[in-house]
């Protein structure tokens, strides 16, 4: 029996695709396939690309009858249709409802092979296979020397990494962009919690984000030089060396945080709720209940 999932969307949302499908497929003793190719197919708009073979994963990749091609689009519909039909435990293609935490698909027991396509975030689709997932998803270190000097200025200080995504491009009043008002009191928590913190800044635009900051020591660097040759394994490697956490809305953040091994971590993430077509946060199940929600 396999269990194949589809991989889709950008870094932090392939991670979760994983983590789900790798949890369901070791509770059911099936193997798991990873459909690397369809998800991004026809994804013009953002042009995103899988990403995960840079972790310390196994899984073989679908061939292309376990990506339902030819004419992969209809059959897939087709697919998804017929399940849809059925209950839910007796389907065979699993497609996400919402974004709420769905207990249906930790309880599941398939029978034959089972295709998964959806997000699936939140920690409690996978918690209890925690230590497998950090395991599977250990990120290759970067090589050259800006990123390794900077890995050795986290590691020699009391690091905070601070995410800031930009949804829309106006940087004040979006409805999608986090507030300054956030990160003054994310910023005066751990302030308090580590005076002598050093805050280090990755954004998709640093300039942007800095200018916003009102840090009382100033003592932060921002973390810009993997901007230019698209390299966000790297930022994500980067953050996840880090010990504390002030992250963004996003997906990216949730994991730098989640895939850092300081045990007396601190993370500070939104407490915003959203539900919208660009950007949806702070449903049921996403973020775990020892983050500080601000």
């Amino acid at each position: 029996m396999k269990i194949i999932v589809r991989i889709k969307g950008g870094l932090g949302n392939q991670l979760f695709c994983y983590a789900a499908a790798r949890r369901l497929a070791i509770v059911n003793a099936a193997e798991l396939v990873v459909d690397s190719i369809s998800g991004f197919s026809y994804d013009y708009a953002y042009k995103r690309r899988y990403e995960l073979d840079s972790f310390n994963i196994s899984a073989k990749k679908a061939t292309a009858n376990q990506r339902l091609e030819p004419f992969s689009r209809i059959r897939r519909f087709l697919l998804r249709f017929y399940s849809y039909l059925l209950p839910f435990k007796s389907r065979i293609y699993i497609q996400q409802e919402g974004v709420d935490f769905d207990r249906r698909l930790v309880d599941l027991k398939p029978k034959q092979d089972t295709y998964l396509d959806g997000y699936w975030q939140g920690e409690d689709y996978f918690k209890d296979i925690e230590q497998i997932i950090r395991s599977d998803l250990i990120i290759k270190p970067p090589t050259d020397s800006l990123n390794i000097e900077m890995a050795l200025q986290i590691k020699a200080v009391e690091s905070i990494a601070v995410h800031v995504r930009y949804f829309d491009a106006v940087p004040d009043g979006s409805q999608n962009n986090i507030s300054h008002e956030y990160y003054e009191r994310a910023f005066e928590y751990m302030e308090r919690a580590f005076p002598s913190g050093h805050y280090f800044i990755f954004s998709d635009n640093p300039n942007d984000a800095v200018k916003k900051f009102k840090i009382s020591n100033q003592n932060f660097t921002l973390v810009e030089h993997n901007i230019s040759n698209g390299n966000a394994l790297a930022d994500l490697w980067l953050m996840s060396q880090c010990r504390n956490f002030i992250i963004a809305n996003s997906t990216f953040s949730w994991w730098g945080a989640w895939l850092s091994t300081h045990e007396e971590k601190i993370i500070i993430a939104p407490s915003i709720h959203a539900k919208g077509n660009q950007m949806a946060w702070g449903f049921r199940g996403l973020l775990p209940k020892a983050w500080i929600k601000l």
